[in-house]
């Protein structure tokens, strides 16, 4: 289902998604979309995970450039060429999502989190993909008090040489963290792997950062060209294992 937000310049969308069956309250979770928006994909994602006993709520960080129907593909992106033709329109929005809009959206992502039905009080868990990763990376580090699971899969920019850059603040994190990174990512490539592991060790923080050999940036979406069914799959056991170990134990 499709609800509305308050959020920093507008009233944003976000996708909810419940368990099927069982008695709640649930522990709550954001998920933090890639660059070509909510779309069936995300629903799906949402609605498997929340079947592992979590409300989820995904919300449209791209609400400043139109609802989530308006900003959908409007190509087949199962063909490289597809996807190319998609993240023409995609990938600009990620540029002018700049951290000063992001960080007050995310303030008002937590907030609508924790008053959804359903959803139990105590900690909640955050991921992402893609450019989603560096929102998850800066609502761990905004909200330590109630976060306490963060993942990013096939995250881009997550430790730049920026001023911002999500890396920065994971001094100011208590989640447990779990990086699955795609193979030879030009948006976080080997080296930016390694910085970000080193900031994760200096800070304490327990985390696992590994590359998921030969899956591309994209490898969980499956309505792209990107998509590896084996990498998805693992990313799909990693993630349910931190957020089962930190919301349910």
């Amino acid at each position: 289902m499709l609800i509305e937000i308050p959020a920093a310049d507008g009233t944003a969308e976000a996708l909810v998604a419940r368990p099927s069956n069982g008695p709640g309250p649930w522990p709550g979770v954001i998920l933090y979309m890639d660059a070509f928006g909510l779309r069936p994909r995300i629903q799906e994602m949402a609605q498997r995970i929340a079947d592992w006993g979590y409300v989820v709520l995904a919300p449209n960080a791209f609400y400043r450039e139109g609802t989530a129907a308006e900003i959908q593909p409007r190509t087949d992106m199962t063909t490289p060429e597809g996807r190319a033709a998609a993240g023409k329109a995609a990938f600009p929005r990620v540029g002018r999502l700049t951290t000063d809009k992001a960080q007050p959206d995310i303030d008002a992502w937590v907030a609508a989190l924790r008053t959804l039905d359903g959803v139990a009080p105590g900690p909640i868990g955050t991921f992402g993909y893609c450019m989603g990763a560096r929102l998850a990376v800066r609502t761990a580090t905004a909200h330590p008090e109630v976060v306490a699971a963060c993942a990013g899969f096939h995250g881009g920019g997550l430790a730049t040489d920026a001023a911002d850059s999500p890396h920065l603040g994971l001094g100011n994190a208590s989640a447990r963290f779990v990086f699955g990174h795609a193979d030879h990512d030009q948006s976080m490539d080997a080296d930016a792997v390694a910085r970000l592991g080193e900031v994760l060790r200096t800070a304490g923080l327990e985390a696992t950062n590994e590359i998921y050999s030969g899956a591309s940036h994209g490898y969980s979406m499956a309505d792209t060209s990107a998509f590896h069914a084996e990498a998805t799959e693992r990313h799909y056991r990693e993630l349910r294992a931190l957020l089962d170990s930190t919301l349910k134990g």
